[in-house]
Protein backbone atom coordinates (compact mmCIF):
# COMPACT_ATOMS: atom_id res chain seq x y z
CA UNK A 1 0.00 0.00 0.00
CA UNK A 2 1.31 3.44 -0.94
CA UNK A 3 1.67 5.80 2.02
CA UNK A 4 0.05 9.19 1.61
CA UNK A 5 2.06 12.04 3.10
CA UNK A 6 0.27 15.34 3.70
CA UNK A 7 0.10 18.43 5.87
CA UNK A 8 -2.77 20.67 6.91
CA UNK A 9 -5.68 22.12 4.98
CA UNK A 10 -5.06 25.41 3.15
CA UNK A 11 -1.51 24.27 2.36
CA UNK A 12 1.25 26.83 2.68
CA UNK A 13 4.85 26.27 1.60
CA UNK A 14 5.75 24.00 4.54
CA UNK A 15 2.62 21.87 4.12
CA UNK A 16 3.43 21.57 0.42
CA UNK A 17 7.20 21.15 0.40
CA UNK A 18 7.54 18.91 3.45
CA UNK A 19 5.18 16.20 2.11
CA UNK A 20 7.15 16.25 -1.15
CA UNK A 21 10.48 15.92 0.66
CA UNK A 22 9.36 13.21 3.10
CA UNK A 23 7.65 11.14 0.40
CA UNK A 24 10.93 11.23 -1.55
CA UNK A 25 12.79 10.02 1.53
CA UNK A 26 10.36 7.18 2.21
CA UNK A 27 10.45 6.09 -1.43
CA UNK A 28 14.05 6.52 -2.44
CA UNK A 29 15.89 5.95 0.83
CA UNK A 30 13.64 3.77 2.97
CA UNK A 31 12.11 1.79 0.11
CA UNK A 32 8.56 2.37 1.33
CA UNK A 33 6.16 3.35 -1.48
CA UNK A 34 4.85 6.84 -0.68
CA UNK A 35 3.41 9.85 -2.44
CA UNK A 36 2.87 13.46 -1.35
CA UNK A 37 -0.66 14.85 -1.25
CA UNK A 38 -2.26 18.22 -0.58
CA UNK A 39 -5.49 19.00 1.26
CA UNK A 40 -6.35 21.87 -1.06
CA UNK A 41 -4.76 24.18 -3.59
CA UNK A 42 -1.33 25.46 -2.52
CA UNK A 43 -1.05 29.18 -1.85
CA UNK A 44 0.74 31.42 -4.35
CA UNK A 45 4.11 31.11 -2.64
CA UNK A 46 3.89 27.31 -2.47
CA UNK A 47 2.86 27.19 -6.14
CA UNK A 48 5.91 29.31 -6.99
CA UNK A 49 8.18 26.94 -5.04
CA UNK A 50 6.83 23.91 -6.93
CA UNK A 51 7.47 25.60 -10.28
CA UNK A 52 10.79 27.16 -9.31
CA UNK A 53 12.32 23.84 -8.27
CA UNK A 54 10.78 21.83 -11.11
CA UNK A 55 8.66 19.65 -8.81
CA UNK A 56 5.48 17.82 -9.63
CA UNK A 57 2.39 19.27 -7.99
CA UNK A 58 1.07 16.67 -5.53
CA UNK A 59 -2.39 15.18 -5.90
CA UNK A 60 -5.11 17.11 -4.08
CA UNK A 61 -7.27 14.88 -1.89
CA UNK A 62 -10.36 15.65 0.16
CA UNK A 63 -10.36 12.64 2.49
CA UNK A 64 -8.61 9.38 3.33
CA UNK A 65 -9.97 5.86 3.30
CA UNK A 66 -10.42 3.57 6.27
CA UNK A 67 -7.20 1.70 7.04
CA UNK A 68 -5.16 3.71 4.53
CA UNK A 69 -1.53 4.29 5.56
CA UNK A 70 -0.80 7.99 6.06
CA UNK A 71 1.95 10.21 7.43
CA UNK A 72 0.95 13.60 8.81
CA UNK A 73 3.44 16.50 8.70
CA UNK A 74 3.24 20.13 9.83
CA UNK A 75 0.18 19.60 12.05
CA UNK A 76 -1.26 17.28 14.65
CA UNK A 77 -4.65 18.99 14.83
CA UNK A 78 -7.61 16.89 13.62
CA UNK A 79 -9.50 20.08 12.70
CA UNK A 80 -6.84 20.73 10.03
CA UNK A 81 -6.97 17.20 8.62
CA UNK A 82 -9.42 15.08 6.59
CA UNK A 83 -12.62 14.09 8.40
CA UNK A 84 -11.66 10.41 8.08
CA UNK A 85 -8.23 10.77 9.69
CA UNK A 86 -9.08 8.64 12.73
CA UNK A 87 -10.27 5.79 10.51
CA UNK A 88 -7.02 5.85 8.54
CA UNK A 89 -3.84 4.13 9.70
CA UNK A 90 -1.67 7.04 10.86
CA UNK A 91 1.84 5.62 11.02
CA UNK A 92 3.85 8.77 11.67
CA UNK A 93 3.47 12.42 12.72
CA UNK A 94 6.22 15.00 12.20
CA UNK A 95 5.40 18.47 13.46
CA UNK A 96 6.66 21.71 15.00
CA UNK A 97 3.40 22.93 16.55
CA UNK A 98 2.04 22.43 20.04
CA UNK A 99 0.37 19.11 20.82
CA UNK A 100 -3.36 19.45 20.19
CA UNK A 101 -4.61 15.89 20.71
CA UNK A 102 -7.56 14.13 19.17
CA UNK A 103 -5.89 11.91 16.57
CA UNK A 104 -6.55 8.24 17.26
CA UNK A 105 -4.15 5.61 15.94
CA UNK A 106 -4.36 1.88 15.38
CA UNK A 107 -1.31 1.28 17.55
CA UNK A 108 1.95 2.86 18.71
CA UNK A 109 3.37 5.21 16.08
CA UNK A 110 6.49 7.22 15.35
CA UNK A 111 5.98 10.83 16.50
CA UNK A 112 8.59 13.59 16.16
CA UNK A 113 7.70 17.03 17.50
CA UNK A 114 10.41 19.61 18.01
CA UNK A 115 10.39 23.33 18.96
CA UNK A 116 11.75 24.53 15.64
CA UNK A 117 10.37 27.07 13.18
CA UNK A 118 9.65 24.63 10.38
CA UNK A 119 8.80 21.00 9.71
CA UNK A 120 11.42 20.87 6.97
CA UNK A 121 14.14 21.57 9.54
CA UNK A 122 13.03 18.44 11.40
CA UNK A 123 12.99 16.44 8.16
CA UNK A 124 16.55 17.55 7.42
CA UNK A 125 17.64 16.24 10.82
CA UNK A 126 15.75 12.97 10.44
CA UNK A 127 17.29 12.35 7.03
CA UNK A 128 20.80 12.84 8.39
CA UNK A 129 23.55 11.94 5.94
CA UNK A 130 20.91 10.82 3.43
CA UNK A 131 20.21 14.49 2.64
CA UNK A 132 23.24 14.24 0.35
CA UNK A 133 21.28 11.79 -1.82
CA UNK A 134 18.37 14.20 -2.30
CA UNK A 135 17.78 15.70 -5.73
CA UNK A 136 18.29 19.43 -6.12
CA UNK A 137 14.53 20.05 -6.11
CA UNK A 138 14.05 18.28 -2.78
CA UNK A 139 16.83 20.29 -1.14
CA UNK A 140 15.37 23.45 -2.65
CA UNK A 141 11.92 22.63 -1.36
CA UNK A 142 13.25 22.16 2.19
CA UNK A 143 15.18 25.44 2.02
CA UNK A 144 12.09 27.23 0.73
CA UNK A 145 9.95 25.82 3.52
CA UNK A 146 12.29 27.15 6.19
CA UNK A 147 12.64 30.57 4.57
CA UNK A 148 8.86 30.77 4.38
CA UNK A 149 8.08 29.69 7.94
CA UNK A 150 10.79 31.95 9.40
CA UNK A 151 9.94 34.88 7.09
CA UNK A 152 13.63 34.80 6.19
CA UNK A 153 14.57 34.68 9.89
CA UNK A 154 12.36 37.62 10.90
CA UNK A 155 9.86 35.46 12.78
CA UNK A 156 10.39 35.02 16.53
CA UNK A 157 9.95 31.28 16.01
CA UNK A 158 13.32 31.17 14.24
CA UNK A 159 16.05 29.18 15.98
CA UNK A 160 19.78 29.08 15.39
CA UNK A 161 19.32 25.56 14.06
CA UNK A 162 16.80 26.71 11.42
CA UNK A 163 19.39 29.27 10.27
CA UNK A 164 22.16 26.69 10.22
CA UNK A 165 20.13 24.26 8.10
CA UNK A 166 19.31 27.06 5.64
CA UNK A 167 22.98 28.01 5.42
CA UNK A 168 23.92 24.39 4.71
CA UNK A 169 21.24 23.90 2.07
CA UNK A 170 21.95 27.22 0.34
CA UNK A 171 25.68 26.45 0.23
CA UNK A 172 24.99 22.97 -1.15
CA UNK A 173 22.69 24.43 -3.83
CA UNK A 174 25.04 27.31 -4.60
CA UNK A 175 22.32 29.95 -4.38
CA UNK A 176 21.70 33.28 -2.68
CA UNK A 177 18.87 32.51 -0.27
CA UNK A 178 17.99 36.20 0.11
CA UNK A 179 17.21 36.37 -3.62
CA UNK A 180 15.12 33.20 -3.31
CA UNK A 181 13.22 34.61 -0.33
CA UNK A 182 12.49 37.85 -2.21
CA UNK A 183 10.99 35.90 -5.11
CA UNK A 184 8.93 33.75 -2.74
CA UNK A 185 7.56 36.75 -0.84
CA UNK A 186 6.75 38.51 -4.10
CA UNK A 187 4.74 35.47 -5.19
CA UNK A 188 3.01 35.31 -1.79
CA UNK A 189 2.10 39.01 -1.96
CA UNK A 190 0.22 38.76 -5.25
CA UNK A 191 -3.32 38.08 -4.03
CA UNK A 192 -5.13 39.92 -6.82
CA UNK A 193 -6.68 36.75 -8.24
CA UNK A 194 -8.33 35.67 -4.98
CA UNK A 195 -11.81 36.44 -3.73
CA UNK A 196 -12.32 37.88 -0.26
CA UNK A 197 -13.47 34.52 1.07
CA UNK A 198 -10.42 32.80 -0.40
CA UNK A 199 -8.12 35.34 1.22
CA UNK A 200 -9.80 34.91 4.60
CA UNK A 201 -9.32 31.14 4.41
CA UNK A 202 -5.96 31.04 2.62
CA UNK A 203 -3.72 30.76 5.67
CA UNK A 204 -6.05 30.24 8.59
CA UNK A 205 -6.61 28.04 11.60
CA UNK A 206 -9.66 27.56 13.79
CA UNK A 207 -9.08 28.32 17.45
CA UNK A 208 -11.48 28.52 20.43
CA UNK A 209 -11.03 31.12 23.18
CA UNK A 210 -13.20 30.92 26.30
CA UNK A 211 -16.23 29.63 24.43
CA UNK A 212 -15.77 31.85 21.36
CA UNK A 213 -14.56 30.19 18.17
CA UNK A 214 -12.30 32.09 15.79
CA UNK A 215 -10.87 31.55 12.33
CA UNK A 216 -7.47 33.16 12.80
CA UNK A 217 -6.20 34.22 9.39
CA UNK A 218 -2.83 35.71 8.50
CA UNK A 219 -1.66 37.16 5.22
CA UNK A 220 2.10 37.56 5.08
CA UNK A 221 3.09 40.11 2.45
CA UNK A 222 5.65 42.64 1.31
CA UNK A 223 2.80 44.67 -0.22
CA UNK A 224 0.22 45.14 2.58
CA UNK A 225 -1.49 47.98 0.72
CA UNK A 226 -2.78 45.47 -1.82
CA UNK A 227 -4.70 43.73 0.96
CA UNK A 228 -5.62 46.77 3.07
CA UNK A 229 -7.11 48.54 0.04
CA UNK A 230 -9.71 45.74 0.15
CA UNK A 231 -10.43 46.02 3.87
CA UNK A 232 -14.04 47.13 3.45
CA UNK A 233 -14.99 44.17 1.28
CA UNK A 234 -12.92 41.79 3.40
CA UNK A 235 -14.68 42.87 6.56
CA UNK A 236 -18.09 42.59 4.94
CA UNK A 237 -17.20 39.02 3.87
CA UNK A 238 -16.15 37.96 7.36
CA UNK A 239 -19.69 37.36 8.60
CA UNK A 240 -20.55 35.03 5.71
CA UNK A 241 -17.26 33.13 5.98
CA UNK A 242 -17.72 32.73 9.74
CA UNK A 243 -21.27 31.42 9.24
CA UNK A 244 -20.23 28.96 6.51
CA UNK A 245 -17.28 27.70 8.56
CA UNK A 246 -19.18 27.40 11.84
CA UNK A 247 -17.10 29.93 13.80
CA UNK A 248 -18.10 33.07 15.65
CA UNK A 249 -15.62 35.47 14.08
CA UNK A 250 -12.82 35.74 11.55
CA UNK A 251 -9.69 37.55 12.71
CA UNK A 252 -7.50 38.79 9.86
CA UNK A 253 -3.91 39.83 10.58
CA UNK A 254 -2.02 41.37 7.64
CA UNK A 255 1.66 40.73 8.33
CA UNK A 256 4.03 43.29 6.83
CA UNK A 257 7.18 41.20 6.35
CA UNK A 258 9.48 44.18 5.76
CA UNK A 259 8.19 46.45 8.54
CA UNK A 260 7.81 43.48 10.90
CA UNK A 261 4.34 44.40 12.13
CA UNK A 262 0.76 43.20 11.82
CA UNK A 263 -2.40 45.12 11.00
CA UNK A 264 -5.57 43.62 12.45
CA UNK A 265 -8.84 44.43 10.73
CA UNK A 266 -11.46 45.54 13.27
CA UNK A 267 -15.00 45.10 11.87
CA UNK A 268 -16.91 45.17 15.18
CA UNK A 269 -16.80 45.56 18.95
CA UNK A 270 -15.94 41.88 19.50
CA UNK A 271 -12.70 42.21 17.53
CA UNK A 272 -12.01 45.60 19.11
CA UNK A 273 -12.22 43.95 22.52
CA UNK A 274 -9.96 41.11 21.42
CA UNK A 275 -7.35 43.57 20.17
CA UNK A 276 -7.40 45.63 23.35
CA UNK A 277 -7.37 42.71 25.77
CA UNK A 278 -4.95 40.51 23.83
CA UNK A 279 -2.37 43.02 22.63
CA UNK A 280 -2.80 45.95 25.02
CA UNK A 281 -3.70 48.05 21.99
CA UNK A 282 -5.73 51.23 21.64
CA UNK A 283 -8.19 50.81 18.78
CA UNK A 284 -9.38 53.83 16.85
CA UNK A 285 -11.12 53.04 13.59
CA UNK A 286 -11.35 49.79 11.68
CA UNK A 287 -7.69 48.72 11.86
CA UNK A 288 -4.99 48.56 14.51
CA UNK A 289 -1.24 48.18 13.95
CA UNK A 290 0.56 45.70 16.20
CA UNK A 291 4.33 46.40 16.08
CA UNK A 292 6.58 43.35 16.13
CA UNK A 293 3.76 40.84 15.72
CA UNK A 294 4.86 38.34 13.06
CA UNK A 295 3.95 34.84 14.24
CA UNK A 296 0.48 33.38 14.66
CA UNK A 297 1.91 30.40 16.54
CA UNK A 298 4.01 32.36 19.03
CA UNK A 299 2.59 35.89 19.20
CA UNK A 300 -1.09 35.72 18.21
CA UNK A 301 -2.73 32.47 19.26
CA UNK A 302 -1.22 32.37 22.79
CA UNK A 303 -2.30 35.97 23.46
CA UNK A 304 -5.95 35.81 22.37
CA UNK A 305 -8.51 36.91 24.97
CA UNK A 306 -12.18 37.82 24.72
Amino acid sequence: MTIKVFGHKAPDTDSTGSPIAWAWYLNDVKGSPAKPCLLGEPNTEAAFVIEHWGLDKPEIISDVEEGEDVVVVDTNNPAELPSGINAANVIQIIDHHKLTGGIETKGPIDITMRPLACTATILYDLMGDDVAKAPRGIKGAMLSCILSDTLEFRSPTTTDHDRAVCDALAADLGIDMHELAEKMFEAKSDVSAFTDAELLRMDSKEYPVDGTSFRVSVLETTAPKMVLDRKASLMSSMEEVAKEDGVDQVLLFVIDILKEEATLLVPNDLVKGVAEKSFDATVEGDTVVLPGVMSRKKQIIPQLKV
